[in-house]
């Protein structure tokens, strides 16, 4: 599945998402979805959400 696509998305999934930090370097952060923040269907560098541990990010990641 693909972190660009909302729909592929949902609150409780376990996901890799790249902090505003960590754009240059590409570090790579997980934790599970609390609520997206992204309103469009799709988003080039990802949709943006907000973790459980309340840290901001786009999706690049989704695991299982």
């Amino acid at each position: 599945m693909e972190g660009n696509i909302r729909k592929s998305i949902q609150p409780g999934m376990k996901v890799g998402i790249v902090l505003k930090k960590d754009q240059k370097t590409g570090i790579i952060t997980e934790g599970c979805v609390k609520r997206i923040l992204t309103k469009s269907a799709e988003h080039p560098h990802g949709i943006k959400v907000e973790l459980e541990s309340g840290e901001i990010g786009r999706v690049k990641k989704i695991l299982f």
